[in-house]
């Protein structure tokens, strides 16, 4: 797996939907906002890593054998994944009662998390 690359992918695809969501609000596009759109880079970069670290990878990790593919292992875990994961950021969003900072922060995970999902099973397999 290429989870570097994978992680900035990630990163840049979450800093976006975080920043279009943002600004397409009330809030509007506002100069002011530029320095903020690249410091975000780093926390999101953070979070975005962790994230795939910690719920993504270790199930390819550990599943992926011979009998085992990344397609096969994506197939199976993708919508278990998904499911959980749409229910937790609906949820959170329904718990900040729709603050537009909480609504863009888990759009964007959710679309992320889902996209690395997609990214990882289409990596070819391990190099010997």
């Amino acid at each position: 797996m290429h989870i570097l690359s994978n992680i900035g992918k990630s990163s840049l695809l979450a800093a976006s939907i975080f920043w279009i969501v943002l600004l397409s609000s009330d809030l509007g596009m506002n100069w002011d906002f530029i320095p903020y759109m690249f410091l975000s880079l780093i926390p999101i970069y953070i979070i975005c890593a962790l994230t795939i670290l910690i719920t993504i990878c270790p199930i390819f990790w550990f599943l992926e054998n011979d009998n085992c593919s990344r397609q096969r292992i994506f197939k199976t875990y993708f919508p278990i994944y998904t499911i959980i994961a749409l229910g937790f950021c609906l949820y959170r969003v329904y718990k900040s009662s729709f603050d537009i900072l909480d609504l863009s922060f888990y759009v964007s995970a959710y679309i992320t998390t889902v996209q690395s999902w997609v990214w990882f099973a289409k990596t070819k397999n391990k190099q010997h």
